[in-house]
């Protein structure tokens, strides 16, 4: 989701910029269109529910409970709250889960357990940190960082250097802070130490000011708290930490695992630690060390499509549970060819590939190493409707059509080795077994071999192919990696061994292959996406408006999904409403009065983000720009001009985004980087994410509507297909 503060803040320091730089409204913004109707849901939500995810998403509300002293208007510290980061982060994580957030401000820090056991909330997102008393009581999601408790003292203050300077000190801290136990436990090797309760109704900055004053010589702070206070304030300074770092996390209710398993998978994906772009040939641990693991799958109805604007798949789902069990993030990646998914993995590019490959040694395999099987099914020879084939002796003078790469050309040559006379023709390898089924009903060729389930999902949409006979027994299909990956080879292995034939997997299994009505549903929405070039229900608008600024409307509609999943009633915190998460601000400057309906919300967010990319220098490459500009759209102009300027000091490439610049944008969440950029600290993470999501989501969008294929026209609004090269 956008970081709107972040934008907030950019606006602020371009307001001295000539206004004259953002473009008029054009009249495109004023042409009558009919707008789509979206209906805005009813929400009946319980005082006091203690329900885990179902339902939750049953009243469609996600309560989270935050300290009530945060958010105050007129308060925005240089290097930012980590407490209002970690709000907006669960405010994500609800629009994710398709849920509305609400944000109940809780009285005194002592209060969140009993307002949370009582079902009074369900999530508690204030930089707790995890202890073992506080295990007893909830359950905490995977750490969102580490800390250390550290020991603030006056600037002025020479004296304290070292824990045994703590005989003697008056320090305050709040009773029910972690650190309150960390204190008494000091106080037993340094008795003179002087523990001070905060007395009640003071706050965080008094308590700060009081240490200032020189009322008291020391408090206690969360490092990143104290990072945030460092940042503005010069009358303190951090004299020592005090013990071993500490987990930072959410709580929620021990009785909640469907939230729990949500959240820490939402989680995962929120910290990218990585570079996708670079070649990797590297185990397991390298795979950790980056916080991705890169899947090669193919985009077709049985391994990962779109419906309805969402990411699907057996092996897609399959892939995100395996990325959960490992502790990292998912990243697809969709080759253009069968034959491409071997060579990308020997290369490097990819860690595993899936798609429902048959364990065999050719020569196209050569250097790779397979799991034990995950799934199994039969073959079949693939004919039409009426076609007099039934045994193999019918097929002789026929011609059936593969691809060379596939375990089907070995299983076609044994069988005319038996003294059946028919042809075996090598099919183009971008084809998927769907497209070849496709081409038998529609008789453009007599047969093909498709595996058992794939044959149930093209019979499920009614298309109108049948199976002549089975060739030969089930066949086991199997993940592939590099020869040199045993680490991963074995935790792939584990995975599979613990997971197969499990309820999660059945559940899979007749999601995908089973329910027939489900398969002609999503059968009918991707028809309708790939023939009619669907994404959303908006279409239109960003076809046109996009096409008005020279962007590829798919990029745009891309990032529509990000910022708001569609819904065109979507706000946040900070007041940005619609389909493209602008604020009333911006879009009023650029011209915009009614930016709340979907077609002047979609232009004000697509002209904001030209006036972002015409701030970049003409030099710069096109197919770079963009991902600089939606950055900028992220976190703010302001921060991706420090980013590119870190970039160029660390000897990386600061006119290239990724591997580059993304780079140093996740350093500026360091303090020594943060202090010595312009406009200070960033969650640096949250840009570098929100542009590879976006791009994963326009690379499956462009794999999913082809329209040179489809109409063999190419529209004036696409990127060349040197310019796409560049991106990729």
């Amino acid at each position: 989701m956008l970081k709107l503060w972040l934008i907030l803040l950019t606006l602020f320091f371009l307001g001295g910029c000539d206004s004259s730089k953002s473009p008029e409204e054009s009249s495109a913004a004023k042409q009558s269109i009919e707008e789509p109707k979206v209906s805005k849901a009813e929400v009946a939500v319980p005082k006091t529910s203690v329900e885990d995810l179902d339902g939750i998403r049953k009243h469609g509300v996600l309560r989270i409970l935050v300290p009530s002293n945060t958010g105050g208007q007129g308060y925005l510290p240089r290097k930012g709250s980590p407490v209002e980061e970690q709000r907006r982060l669960a405010e994500e994580f609800a629009l994710s889960q398709g849920l509305k957030a609400e944000i109940i401000p809780v009285d005194g820090f002592f209060q969140f357990w009993p307002v949370l056991l009582e079902g009074k909330g369900d999530l508690v997102a204030s930089n707790l940190t995890v202890t073992e008393e506080r295990l007893k009581k909830v359950g905490f999601t995977v750490p969102l960082t580490h800390i250390r408790e550290q020991l603030l003292i006056r600037a002025d203050n020479d004296d304290v250097k070292n824990k045994a300077d703590l005989n003697g000190l008056r320090v305050m801290a709040h009773s029910q802070a972690a650190y309150w136990r960390t204190l008494q436990k000091w106080k037993l090797k340094y008795p003179d130490m002087v523990i001070r309760p905060r007395p009640a109704g003071l706050s965080d900055e008094g308590e700060l000011d009081l240490l200032a004053a020189g009322e008291i010589d020391a408090v206690v702070r969360d490092s990143n708290i104290a990072q945030m206070y460092l940042g503005y304030r010069d009358d303190i300074k951090v004299a020592f930490n005090l013990g071993p770092q500490k987990k930072i996390a959410w709580a929620i209710r021990p009785d909640n695992p469907k939230l729990l398993a949500a959240l820490n998978q939402f989680l995962y994906l929120s910290h990218p630690e990585y570079h996708a772009d670079d070649i990797h040939q590297d185990d397991l641990a390298g795979i950790k060390k980056r916080r991705v693991l890169r899947v090669l799958l193919r985009n077709n109805g049985a391994s990962y499509f779109l419906y309805k604007g969402e990411l699907m798949g057996f092996e897609y789902d399959m892939a995100k549970a395996m990325a959960d069990s490992l502790k990292v993030r998912l990243d697809v990646v969709v080759t253009d060819s069968h034959e491409q998914m071997f060579e990308w993995i020997r290369e490097g590019k990819a860690d595993i590939a899936a798609n429902f490959i048959e364990p065999i040694a050719t020569d196209l395999t050569e250097g790779l190493a397979f799991s034990r099987p995950y799934h199994f099914a039969a073959r079949h020879l693939v004919v039409r409707v009426g076609s007099r084939i039934k045994t193999p002796n019918d097929l002789i003078g026929h011609t059936v059509l593969v691809r060379r790469s596939s375990a089907y050309w070995k299983t076609l040559e044994l069988l005319r080795a038996t003294g059946i006379n028919f042809n075996i023709e090598a099919a183009d390898e971008r084809l998927d077994t769907e497209d070849l089924m496709q081409m038998v009903a529609e008789g453009k060729i007599t047969a093909t071999v498709a595996d058992g389930h794939m044959l149930d999902i093209e019979l499920a949409r009614g298309t109108t192919v049948r199976s002549a006979f089975t060739l030969g027994d089930q066949r086991g299909h199997a993940v592939v990696m590099r020869k040199d990956s045993k680490e991963l080879l074995e935790a792939v292995n584990g995975f599979i061994k613990q997971n197969y034939r499990s309820t999660v997997y059945n559940i899979l299994r007749k999601k995908y292959f089973k329910n027939t009505r489900r398969i002609q549903r999503v059968a009918a929405a991707r028809q309708e996406t790939s023939e009619n070039y669907k994404l959303s229900p908006y279409d239109h608008y960003v076809r046109q408006l996009a096409h008005q600024y020279s962007f590829d409307w798919r990029l745009i509609t891309a990032q529509m999904f990000q910022e708001s999943r569609f819904n065109p009633e979507a706000q946040s915190f900070a007041g940005a409403v619609g389909l493209m998460q602008v604020l009333p601000r911006t879009a009023e400057s650029m011209g915009f009065k009614k930016f709340e309906t979907p077609q002047q919300g979609i232009h004000a967010g697509i002209k904001y983000l030209n006036w972002l990319r015409n701030r970049f220098e003409e030099n710069l490459a096109e197919q770079e720009r963009i991902w600089f500009s939606l950055a900028a759209y992220n976190a703010g102009l302001g921060h991706v001009i420090d980013a590119r300027k870190l970039a160029q000091s660390k000897g990386w490439n600061a006119n290239r985004w990724f591997g580059h610049t993304e780079r140093a944008m996740l350093l500026l969440r360091q303090k020594e980087y943060a202090a010595k950029a312009r406009h200070g600290w960033v969650r640096g993470g949250e840009p570098v994410l929100y542009v590879r999501n976006i791009r994963q989501r326009f690379k499956a969008y462009i794999n999913i509507i082809n329209e040179d294929k489809a109409a063999g026209v190419k529209p004036e609004w696409e990127i060349d297909e040197d310019e796409l090269a560049l991106i990729y």
